[in-house]
C-alpha cells in the first residue's frame, strides 16, 4: 500500500493519500483539493473513497468538492449525521482498496463520531493507522469540543479512555499517522513529529500510560486552553455541508479592486486584513488594517482574532490567490477583494500610510530600563518560563478583550517569541487608538541574548 502524507504547516494538519492497485483513498482533505487530484492523476489512480476521521473544527474539509469531481464515496464513522450524502460506517467495517483494505475503528472521545482507519495488507495484517484527532504523537485529542448540556467533558474523556485502550491493543509495529502535529489547538501538547508507531506511543505518550479511568479523566479535563472561536463554525460547516465549490469560491473572491473601490468598501465598514510579513507591514501599511502574515500561523490567528464577516485584503504581489485560498480553508469566504497594486497604489493615489516603530532586542534592553512598559503577548505557558521584569502579560488571543486594562497614553514595547505575533498585537493596538508603540524585533528569542532583566513569575 502506497501512503503519502500531505502536511500543511499553517494548520499543522496532515491529510493522507492512500493507494493500492490503482485505487486511492484520501483521508481528511483540505478545502483546496487540487493537490490530491494531481497526485492521483500522476499515479494513474482513481480516487474511490474519502475518509473523514471526524467533523473537523479547525478547517473546512474538501470532501464534498472531491466527491462531486471524482464520484468517490464520503465515509464517516458511526453516529455521524450530515446534511449531505455520506456512508456512515459501522465499527470494524472493511473497505477494499485494490488488493488490500481499510478497516474502521470507532474511537469516540474527541467527538462522538471520531474514528481511526486501519490500513490492512493482503494478508490481513495491520500496517498503519490514520488516527485523526484521537491519537497524536505525544498526546490525544482534546475532549471539550463536542461536550454540551447532554454529554459532559468528563463523559467524553471516559469515552477517550476506552478508545485509547483499543489503540493500545494494536501491534507495536503499526505506524501511527495522526491528523495534526505541533502547534495545533486540537490537543494540549502535541509532539513535533508527524508520525510514530503504536509501540513508541505506548512508551512515550503520557495519555497511554494510564491504567485507571478516574485518573485519566481527571487529567484530560485539566489544563485545556480556550478553543479558537472559529472551531465551532467550521465543525458546523463540515457537518451541514456547503454549496459553493472551491473553484467558484476563488473565482468570486480573488478579485482585484481599484483604490477607489477599496475605499468604498472600507468606508462601508469592511475590515482590512494585511497578509504581508511583519517587516513589510512595519515599514508602511494602510491605517486601521490588521496584520496577520501568510508565512506564520496564518489560518489559526485569523480564526482566533477575526469575526467571520466581509474582508478586504492587502497582499504581496502574487500572493492574492493564496491569501483567499487559505482563508477559505478555515471557513472565511466573504472576501470582497484585494487592493490592486497594494500599498504602492494606495500611496500613489495620495493616501496616508502608517508604520510601526521597530527596534532591535539590544535597543529594547537599554530603553526599557529608562522608560516605557514591556508588553508580552505570548501564551501563558511561554511567559511562565520567563519574561521581562515588570512586563504586562496578555496572550495575543485575549488582547482585544483586555484593551481596557491598558493605558492609551503609555509607551508599550510589544514582544512575543520571535516577532510574528507582536506585529499582529501592534496592529490591534494601533487600530484601537494606541499610538505610542514599539515592536521588538526577534522577540524573546533575541531578548534573552541581551542584558534585559528576565524573571520567572511565581505560579499561584
Amino acid at each position: 500500500m502506497y501512503i503519502q502524507q500531505i502536511y500543511t504547516g499553517c494548520l499543522a494538519q496532515a491529510a493522507y493519500y492512500v493507494e493500492s492497485e490503482g485505487e486511492a483513498a484520501i483521508i481528511d482533505p483540505l478545502r483546496d483539493i487540487q493537490a490530491y487530484l494531481d497526485m492521483a492523476k500522476a499515479r494513474n489512480a482513481k480516487i474511490k473513497y474519502i475518509f473523514e476521521t471526524h467533523f473537523h473544527a479547525d478547517f473546512v474539509s474538501g470532501h464534498i468538492d472531491m466527491a462531486k469531481k471524482t464520484g468517490a464515496e464520503i465515509i464517516f464513522g458511526p453516529t455521524a449525521k450530515t446534511g449531505y450524502k455520506v456512508l456512515v460506517a459501522k465499527d470494524s467495517q472493511e473497505f477494499p482498496l485494490g488488493k488490500e483494505k481499510i478497516t474502521v475503528l470507532h474511537t469516540p472521545g474527541h467527538t462522538m463520531e471520531s474514528s481511526c482507519y486501519i490500513a490492512m495488507d493482503v494478508n490481513g495484517k495491520s500496517s498503519a493507522i490514520f488516527t485523526g484527532d484521537t491519537l497524536f504523537v505525544g498526546d490525544v485529542g482534546r475532549i471539550d469540543l463536542a461536550a454540551d448540556e447532554k454529554i459532559t467533558r468528563e463523559d467524553m474523556a471516559s469515552l477517550m479512555f476506552d478508545s485509547v485502550e483499543k489503540l493500545k491493543k494494536l501491534p507495536d509495529s503499526v505506524i501511527v499517522y495522526p491528523g495534526h502535529g505541533a502547534g495545533s489547538a486540537c490537543g494540549k501538547n502535541i509532539g513535533s513529529e508527524t508520525f510514530s508507531t503504536i509501540g513508541e506511543q505506548k512508551k512515550n505518550n503520557y495519555a497511554l500510560q494510564y491504567t485507571d479511568r478516574k485518573s485519566f479523566v481527571k487529567d484530560m479535563v485539566t489544563g485545556i486552553s480556550t478553543p479558537p472561536k472559529y472551531f465551532f463554525m467550521d465543525a458546523k460547516i463540515n457537518r451541514t455541508g456547503y454549496e459553493e465549490g472551491i473553484d467558484s469560491l476563488l473565482g468570486h473572491h480573488a478579485t482585484g479592486l481599484s483604490v477607489v473601490e477599496f475605499i468604498k468598501e472600507k468606508e462601508a465598514g469592511t475590515s482590512v486584513l494585511d497578509t504581508r510579513m511583519p517587516a513589510e507591514f512595519s515599514k508602511e501599511h494602510i491605517p486601521g488594517s490588521l496584520n496577520i502574515g501568510l508565512d506564520g500561523d496564518f489560518a489559526v490567528w485569523v480564526g482566533t482574532l477575526i469575526d467571520n464577516g466581509p474582508l478586504l485584503l492587502v497582499c504581496d504581489e502574487g500572493k492574492e490567490l493564496e491569501s483567499v485560498t487559505r482563508l477559505a480553508r478555515v471557513g472565511y469566504e466573504s472576501v470582497k477583494g484585494f487592493l490592486k497594486g497594494g500599498v504602492n497604489a494606495w500611496k500613489e493615489a495620495g493616501h496616508e500610510v502608517k508604520n510601526v516603530h521597530s527596534i532591535s532586542a539590544e535597543e529594547f534592553a537599554k530603553n526599557i530600563e529608562k522608560e516605557g512598559q514591556a508588553l508580552d503577548v505570548r501564551n501563558d505557558g511561554e511567559f511562565l518560563q520567563g519574561t521581562v521584569r515588570d512586563a504586562t502579560t496578555i496572550p495575543l488571543g485575549k488582547l482585544q478583550e483586555q484593551l481596557n486594562s491598558l493605558d492609551k497614553k503609555a509607551h508599550y514595547y510589544v514582544y512575543c517569541r520571535s516577532g510574528y505575533r507582536s506585529m499582529i498585537g501592534s496592529s490591534i493596538l494601533e487600530k484601537n487608538g494606541f499610538l505610542n508603540l514599539t515592536n521588538v524585533e526577534g522577540g524573546m528569542n533575541a531578548i534573552k541574548k541581551t542584558q534585559a532583566k528576565i524573571v520567572v513569575p511565581a505560579i499561584a
